[in-house]
Parts: structure tokens; C-alpha cells; sequence
């Protein structure tokens, strides 16, 4: 049980405003009758909608979990442009919510979802991307009683540092306020498994042609990390993936997003990645 000063301590004194489950916005990937599989809820990464994890469902399906992918289509992604209209933006000390109280509405019709489909009292959370951080959100303020794993897919999970010439935080505070108001993986009650995909190295400057993928990733991967010279998945560094406290997994080879994937470029999802980590679904 965490101590009083924790964060999900202070949570349960101040809690935030509600998020009430929108059945409407609800769509199950695969459709599966109830029954005693372990129920998955994905969570699509940023500018990622529902559809492109149909197939990452039905490998999942395969293995004998029933799974659900939350309703969010690409145009959602454009409700996050209401934190320029905060100051806190501008200042670089924006918090996630209210900006990103839809997601977190999405999130609970999923688990909501998952479990009338699944006949299952609690779900794992498969959080890809910045579907990571927000499920650090959704915990830290609606608690951990209907989840009883996560595991974050190549999600950036720790603050951008500052000060850094060059870098500038593109989520303006968000993952700052993340790192220091959400609790840690020990302090949730849930095993908390975090994947970062090692698939291109970055290079600080640009030496010659056969750098220029290198580099232009580099520069990705500077402005989450601090440097350019980091392994990453293409998108997020290994050491923004990887929380204090979680199990953490390096996995080769493996690419950020299921757009452009293939068997040559494979993602979390695919069949032969899938297979490397997905025993961590299984715990009770």
C-alpha cells in the first residue's frame, strides 16, 4: 500500500472531475463472444486511429485474449490544439487535463467495453505511444481496480530535459507534470511493463549520405531525450521508454508504429515481435 504522501495518496483526497463512459464512441476490433479470456484494451498512439491496430487485435485474439482497441479516429487528435488557447502552453508548464479529458473518456468506454465482451473483472492495458503517458493519467486519477497489468509499446514516459540548446518540449509540460504528479510503476499495485523497440541508432551530424536517416531521426529523438546520438524505435529513445521501477525490455529490431510496418520493419505488434513479450499479458 503506498504511503500517504504518494501520489495515488493524494489522489484519493483530491479527486478530479469524473470521466463518464460514452458507450457510443465504443468499437470492439475483433468481435468475441463472452467468455473467460483475459481481456486486452490497446490504446492507439498519437495520430493513430482504431483501424491501424486491427490486425495487432486479431494476432492477440490468436493467443487467446480477447481484445479491444479504443475508439479514437484520427481527427480526434486535433482536440489536443485546445491547450494553445491555455496560457500554460505558451509558458511551457501544461498539465494534461483538461486537453486531454476525451482520451481519458475513451479509455474508460474501452475497459467499460472489454469487460461486458470478456465476462472479465479487470483488463490489461497495451498502451502504444503517447497512449503510454495518458494511461499514467487515467490511473493516476480514476485508480487501478478494473486493470490488473499495463504495457506501454515505445511511449514516452519521462520529462524532456531542459535546458538542453536546440531542444524544445513538444508536449509543453505535459510530460513533465506527468513524471512528478503520477505515481511510479511501484506505487500503482499493477505490474507495469515498458517496451522500447531498438531500431535505428541516431547521429548528432550529418557526415555523409549514408547518415541522413540517421541524423533526421537523431534530431526526433534530441528533442524527447536531449541527444541525438540514441537507439531508439525511429520515434521514441530507449531511455524515454524505459520508467524507473517497471520492467523494462529492449527489444531488437523493432520499429515504432504499425503504419509502414512489415515482416522486414516490424513493430511491437507484429507476429514475431508480439510473440517476445506477450506472456506479460498473462499474470492474474
Amino acid at each position: 500500500t503506498p504511503a500517504l504522501s504518494s501520489p495515488l495518496a493524494k489522489r484519493a483526497s483530491a479527486p478530479r472531475e469524473s470521466i463518464a463512459p460514452r458507450r457510443a464512441h465504443v468499437r470492439a476490433s475483433v468481435v468475441a463472444s463472452a467468455s473467460s479470456k483475459p481481456a486486452v484494451v490497446v490504446l492507439p498512439g498519437l495520430g493513430n486511429c482504431t483501424e491501424d491496430y486491427d490486425e495487432f487485435a486479431s494476432e492477440l485474439e490468436g493467443r487467446g485474449f480477447s481484445a479491444t482497441v479504443a475508439a479514437v479516429g484520427r481527427p480526434d487528435w486535433l482536440r489536443n490544439a485546445a491547450g494553445l488557447t491555455q496560457l500554460a502552453y505558451w509558458q511551457g508548464t501544461l498539465e494534461p487535463r483538461p486537453t486531454v479529458d476525451w482520451y481519458l473518456s475513451r479509455i474508460a468506454d474501452a475497459i467499460g467495453a472489454a469487460k461486458e465482451k470478456s465476462g472479465a473483472d479487470r483488463v490489461a492495458l497495451v498502451a502504444h505511444s503517447a497512449g503510454g503517458w495518458m494511461s499514467r493519467v487515467y490511473m493516476q486519477d480514476f485508480g487501478v481496480d478494473d486493470i490488473r497489468c499495463v504495457v506501454t509499446l515505445g511511449s514516452p514516459l519521462n520529462a524532456v530535459p531542459k535546458d538542453v540548446p536546440g531542444v524544445v518540449d513538444q508536449t509543453r509540460g505535459i510530460l513533465t507534470y506527468v513524471e512528478a504528479n503520477c505515481a511510479k510503476p511501484t506505487e500503482l499495485g499493477v505490474p507495469v511493463t515498458c517496451l522500447a523497440g531498438k531500431w535505428l541508432l541516431g547521429v548528432e551530424t550529418l557526415g555523409g549520405a549514408g547518415d541522413a536517416a540517421g541524423f533526421l531521426v537523431g534530431q526526433g529523438y534530441k528533442q524527447v531525450c536531449g541527444s541525438a546520438a540514441a537507439w531508439g524505435d525511429g520515434i521514441t529513445p530507449v531511455a524515454t521508454a524505459h520508467l524507473d521501477g517497471a520492467d523494462n525490455v529492449t527489444l531488437e529490431g523493432v520499429f515504432h508504429t504499425p503504419i509502414g510496418s512489415s515482416d522486414e520493419r516490424p513493430w511491437y505488434g507484429t507476429p514475431k515481435v508480439l510473440d517476445q513479450w506477450v506472456d506479460k499479458l498473462r499474470v492474474a
